[in-house]
């Protein structure tokens, strides 16, 4: 009997510990999950660079972000869906807890920082978490040939599109820089495809047919080959060191691993390389926009050439310095709390240093000063836990041994994200969609890889068992925010065409040799109502709306100007160039008040940047006293402080007051720095000859020049802004 009721204690006390944890199905979730989630994660990889916009309505990397967001947000169903019913374990890993706290931290910044780009870096982090949690569940070695595909194909797909642009000015994709295949920008581009030349150098030691090594080394063949093209110097730079030092490296510590080929495969794949690179890195661009850089007609050329530039005084490198230098300042100034998440672009104005202006960038070009700016010590947190976490791995994956099956795809891990890491120096990829993604899948990649060698210490993988209660709140949960995204690419792709379109025609109105005609009233009528539905949905589109609120101020519509520049000064109040613009725009409708407040508004962010000494001799000269505009024309000259405008009033203003001398240098200036200007420049030396030095035949002489200088559709206007007694002289 005391036996019996031992028997019957066990039996129940085992239902209840079945009741209060479940029994795990598997020793390893990613073993069980469904390749679905493998294969969606794999299509964002592949489709996020191959696809782009044939259209300027929407924004490149637009496209890409709602590539990546749809497929990890389905991605995650499919994995919560196969968990409806089962019984298995999810996996956990520390190196989670750094983006989720970056996004918890731009959540947090909304109460007290700007909003709305707050809200925009939650969502990338969350974004960013997910691509990661779920490859940590999902990737194994026997998937990696799929993502590696994808990834590898996605890049060959971009390098084709960039290869066209270099060789036939393929211009299916609006651009700037090119060849920038999908990206809008070459540098863009660049960062991305080159991390994932590890990947591609996997597959090609890994083919197994001589028809897919001579395909992959076509392929890898492409990819380089692309690189070079763009010339894009940080992108070259880790080229060379993967291509040198790094893939040799890691072809050396797990060689043996690798299946011997054939002395023909051998041959063939070196001779499809070289055939490759060199060969077509041979045949000339007829690309002309590049052509005109000079940096070489071929891509072997152009790579080499951008090369050798590399150097501390580089114009570019020096703009970046001065943003660099900006954010160093307001580090300093807010180390703790940062300025906020994703609000760097809203505070370096009052970070720059005095005189300066460098408004047109929105990112400070080096993820870790960008970081530590807007998050402050979590930034730092971060920086630290992921630098360590890189080294770690590192560190374990040499420990694991050559004949470790994990340790090839670790290693390829470690090199794509050494390759972002280099690039991540001179710009911003993490914020780039498809960029991000795959820092994320390589991440998940590593810490999938934690969790089947089962390392110990603080920084190791756990597992827990899934319950089936949690099934049902994560399918509605993940459903309702498929619906969010449903609905925010919705919103942002009706802003961003209807924002787009108003700049398109505020742009060929102001081409037209008179934008006030009539006939262009419908078309203005237009562009006003896409700008109030555009800024309605979202005002904070400070790359697009200026263009239009430009070319209006352009033709005289100061009215119209004035409300466009204030939406985006609600959004981003530091602007020094949008606050001018502001205060011109009250200056020309004859409200000197506006004007001046305005004027302090700018003085306060930067008292000695050239727009605002400008404005200051504009409304000296309009408003207060001529002689006083003068002496701070004659000043900002003097300093080296001054912008077209400037040296175009105090050329008017020597006329005004009688100082030749100040009307003299700053002609001599404006030809000299401005020579788009020429033809303006010339009209008004010829006025400077004729009303000043009474001079008739120098003025006729410069009237001449003015007009040689003028494309002959524009000729007609330029004449009539010649005094009608000499008109038919200068014509001859």
């Amino acid at each position: 009997m005391g036996r019996q009721r031992r028997r019957s204690a066990e039996r129940a006390a085992a239902r209840e510990a079945a009741t209060a944890a479940p029994v795990i199905a598997a020793p390893a979730t990613a073993s069980g999950t469904s390749a679905g989630v493998v294969w969606l994660l794999a299509a964002a990889l592949f489709l996020a660079p191959a696809l782009g916009v044939p259209s300027e309505l929407m924004l490149q990397d637009t496209l890409k972000s709602i590539v990546v967001s749809f497929a990890a947000l389905a991605a995650a169903l499919v994995f919560f869906w196969q968990q409806r019913g089962a019984l298995r374990e999810v996996r956990w890993h520390p190196v989670l807890w750094l983006p989720l706290l970056l996004m918890a931290y731009a959540l947090g910044s909304m109460a007290w920082s700007h909003a709305y780009l707050g809200g925009v870096e939650a969502i990338r982090w969350f974004v960013f978490s997910l691509i990661l949690w779920l490859g940590l569940q999902a990737f194994t070695p026997g998937r990696l040939p799929v993502l590696a595909a994808a990834i590898h194909g996605g890049a060959v797909v971009a390098s084709l599109w960039a290869a066209l642009q270099f060789w036939g000015e393929f211009t299916l994709f609006p651009q700037g820089p090119n060849p920038a295949s999908t990206f809008v920008n070459r540098n863009f581009f660049a960062e991305f495809v080159v991390c994932t030349l590890p990947f591609g150098a996997l597959l090609l030691a890994r083919a197994r047919t001589m028809p897919g090594t001579v395909i992959l080394a076509a392929t890898n063949a492409l990819v380089v080959l692309a690189i070079l093209m763009t010339g894009t110097r940080a992108a070259l730079i880790s080229l060379w060191l993967q291509l040198l030092a790094v893939l040799p490296f890691i072809a050396w510590r797990f060689r043996s691993q690798a299946v011997p080929w054939p002395k023909a495969r051998v041959g063939v794949a070196a001779a499809v390389l070289l055939v490759g690179v060199i060969g077509l890195g041979s045949i000339p661009s007829n690309n002309e926009s590049l052509l005109k850089e000079g940096r070489g007609t071929t891509a072997l050329q152009r790579g080499f050439n951008r090369t050798a530039s590399i150097g501390p005084n580089d114009e570019s490198l020096n703009l970046r310095k001065v943003m660099w230098a900006a954010t160093l300042r307001m580090i300093a100034d807010r180390p703790v709390s940062g300025v906020g998440a994703g609000a760097w672009e809203v505070q370096v104005p009052r970070y720059q240093a005095d005189g300066e202006q460098l408004e047109t960038d929105y990112y400070v070009h080096n993820e870790v000063l960008q970081l530590l700016a807007e998050d402050g010590v979590v930034g730092l947190v971060f920086l630290a836990g992921l630098f360590g976490y890189l080294l770690l791995s590192a560190w374990r994956t040499w420990r694991a041994g050559s004949a470790s099956e994990e340790g090839p795809l670790r290693a390829v891990a470690l090199a794509s994200l050494l390759s972002l890491m280099v690039v991540s120096n001179v710009g911003f990829p993490w914020r780039m969609a498809a960029t991000g993604a795959l820092f994320a899948a390589c991440l998940g990649l590593l810490a999938a890889s934690d969790a089947r060698i089962g390392f110990g210490g603080r920084i190791r993988a756990r597992t827990a068992a899934w319950r089936t209660g949690w099934t049902s709140p994560a399918l509605v949960g993940t459903t309702l925010a498929l619906a969010l995204a449903v609905f925010i690419t919705w919103e942002a792709a009706e802003c961003e065409r209807k924002l787009v379109r108003a700049a398109q025609l505020a742009t060929s109105i102001s081409r037209e040799a008179n934008p006030n005609d009539p006939k262009w009233d419908g078309a203005r009528a237009e562009m006003l109502q896409l700008l109030r539905e555009g800024i309605a949905i979202n005002r904070h589109y400070r790359k697009i709306t200026p263009i239009a609120a430009d070319e209006m101020a352009n033709w005289g519509d100061w009215k119209d100007a004035l409300w466009v520049w204030q939406s985006v000064l609600s959004s981003r109040p530091y602007v020094v160039a949008i606050i001018t613009n502001v205060a011109r725009g009250y200056a020309s409708l004859n409200q000197p008040d506006q004007a001046f407040e305005y004027l302090e508004r700018a003085r306060a962010v930067s008292p000695h940047a050239p727009s605002v000494l400008s404005l200051e001799v504009i409304l000296y000269s309009r408003f207060r006293d001529a002689r006083e505009a003068a002496k701070l024309a004659r000043q900002a000259l003097d300093l080296g402080r001054y912008d077209y405008d400037l040296l175009f009033n105090a050329f008017r203003l020597g006329l005004r007051t009688g100082d030749s001398a100040l009307s003299r240098d700053a002609l001599q200036k404006l030809a000299a720095q401005y020579p788009s200007s020429r033809p303006q420049v010339l009209l008004e030396l010829g006025r400077f000859h004729l009303e000043v030095e009474k001079v008739e035949a120098n003025a006729i002489a410069s009237w001449r020049q003015a007009l040689a200088a003028t494309p002959p559709e524009q000729r007609e206007l330029l004449l009539q802004q010649i005094p009608p007694e000499y008109r038919a002289q200068v014509a001859r």
